[in-house]
């Protein structure tokens, strides 16, 4: 009996017991976490201290590479290019895998291909002639793989695949070759034609701009860029189309909506969006760009401004499209990312400047996202993607207003075209033009040493293949661009390390608002 008692009361207590000590630890926990605040924090009395900038950080010490780099600067800027090359060669490590100075010499005439060449062009030709698929196909592959640098065999290629509607591949085989080949008019204009045939105005468009800007002083770059003009009224006309649809029913939906729930906010957001579409990208960029200025920490500081907002004028005058009035903004972010808005706005984290291992690089990236914007990439997909979209997805960062960038990610094409495109930029304004290119490797490096699911800010919207690094590394070696040029070591180092102090005092900023929001919960 006494044991049953003693069970009893056993069961009887311990429940009240748990919950006894549980109600202790919820009396306490708020006891130990202001006694935990005040002993870190300003007391609730007192006036909280100002953040101070800590004094001016010294730059850290130069590697010998960075002494080498810096000489090869001097000396490039003062008109010694020879002297400074053999030094950028000594500090920079050639490309693996690809062999430097490899352009390939345009044939344009049968009669100058090799042999083999030439029975590969006879037999398709015969085949054409008798309309033979495989006779066609077969020795044109051969000839395509084997002879690449023969334009009317790539010409003849894509024709044929086009003839056996086999349109992807045609466009496929003119896109890699275009590429490869960049200053080819021929090429280019199959290209442009193709795109045509399938109403693609806005890529035909760009496909004509791009050649025009790749090749200022070609005879036919002002016929590339009137029809560039062209191909992006059409554009912008079969866009107003569609958008007048969406307006009108965007405003038939409101007039629904009021009738049912008295409201039409959400409607009108709509409406209003489709509205500034229709007054073209420099408008929506504006737009955007004055909304993100108010939602985002800018960086204040007047050298760091001009600094990136010179190298980005620098390149924007390379780039053309005068339509546009070009902005180029810092973010107080440490991450390593940018992006750019319709109209050449163009925004970088501050972690980028601390990221990138010179102006040439940090360059690369401006040129990558300048690209973007002159080819209409952004305004292309927020037009073809979902018309009424809030326009705020084109910035990256999540919180208030700001959604992530990954709903407009950039496809795979678009991220080749900013690449030629910015990798063109560098070379033509006597930057390194491996900037992007280094910069792509430090990404891929940074991806490899976190090994997490989720790659660098920047990926995220613009998709790292396995195959970029090498692609630009080809891109750099087929196309002769000069890769020992201008660096930019020095400024950019100083740059660098004040962008760092401003950094730290941002964050010590960020904390101290965090500490005192914690002091105002417990008043």
């Amino acid at each position: 009996m006494k044991k049953q008692e003693s069970r009893k009361r056993f069961r009887w207590s311990l429940p009240r017991f748990v919950v006894l000590c549980c109600a202790i630890l919820l009396l306490v926990r708020p006891i130990v976490f202001a006694l935990s605040v005040s002993a870190t924090s300003l007391p609730v009395e007192a006036k909280p201290a100002e953040t101070k900038p800590a004094e001016s950080a010294k730059p850290p010490e130069l590697t010998e590479r960075e002494k080498k780099l810096i000489e090869a600067d001097r000396l490039f800027k003062s008109g010694d290019r020879a002297g400074a090359e053999k030094l950028y060669r000594e500090a920079k490590p050639a490309f693996t895998g690809v062999t430097e100075a490899t352009v390939q010499a345009v044939i344009t005439d049968p009669d100058k291909l090799p042999p083999a060449g030439q029975v590969y062009w006879r037999e398709s030709e015969a085949g054409f002639a008798q309309n033979l698929e495989t006779r066609i196909f077969v020795p044109l592959e051969l000839l395509v793989k084997n002879y690449p640098q023969f334009i009317p065999g790539q010409l003849r290629y894509a024709e044929a695949l086009e003839k056996y509607n086999k349109k992807e591949q045609a466009l496929t085989v003119l896109e890699k070759a275009a590429t490869q080949f960049p200053n080819q008019p021929d090429l280019i204009k199959a290209k442009v034609a193709a795109y045509a045939k399938n109403e693609k105005w806005i890529e035909a468009s760009i496909a004509s701009r791009q050649f025009a800007l790749l090749n200022p002083d070609h005879p036919q770059t002002a016929e590339f860029a009137k029809l560039a003009e062209d191909y992006q009224d059409r554009y912008q006309r079969q866009l107003r189309a569609r958008l007048r649809g969406n307006l009108i029913g965007g405003i038939l939906t409101g007039a629904i909506g009021y009738a049912l729930t008295g409201s039409l906010f959400g409607p009108l957001t709509a409406v209003q969006n489709t509205a500034l579409l229709l007054r073209g990208e420099s408008a929506v960029g504006e737009r955007v760009m004055r909304q993100a200025q108010r939602q985002l920490d800018l960086v204040e500081d007047k050298e760091v401004n001009d600094y990136v907002n010179g190298l980005g004028q620098k390149l924007a005058i390379a780039a053309g499209r005068k339509e546009f009035k070009y902005e180029f903004h810092v973010v107080l972010d440490d991450k390593l990312n940018a992006f750019a808005l319709p109209g050449g706005k163009v925004f970088i984290n501050a972690g980028a400047i601390e990221k990138a291992n010179s102006e040439a690089e940090l360059a690369g990236l401006l040129g990558h996202e300048l690209s973007h914007a002159v080819l209409s990439h952004s305004f292309q997909l927020i037009t073809e993607g979902t018309l009424t979209a809030n326009l705020t997805q084109f910035i990256p960062y999540v919180g208030g207003l700001l959604t992530d960038i990954t709903t407009l990610s950039y496809s795979r094409e678009m991220e080749r075209q900013a690449d030629v495109l910015g990798t063109r930029l560098l070379a033509s304004t006597n930057y390194a033009a491996d900037g992007l290119y280094n910069l792509m490797v430090t990404l891929q490096k940074q991806e490899e040493k976190e090994q997490r699911n989720r790659p660098p800010e920047w990926l995220a919207s613009h998709p790292l293949p396995n195959d970029r690094v090498r692609y630009l590394q080809e891109l750099i070696t087929t196309t002769g661009y000069n890769r020992y040029a201008f660096e930019g070591i020095e400024q950019h180092k100083a740059i660098q390390t004040k962008v760092s102090q401003l950094l730290k005092d941002h964050k010590a900023r960020e904390e101290n608002k965090s500490d005192r929001r914690n002091l105002d919960q417990l008043r």
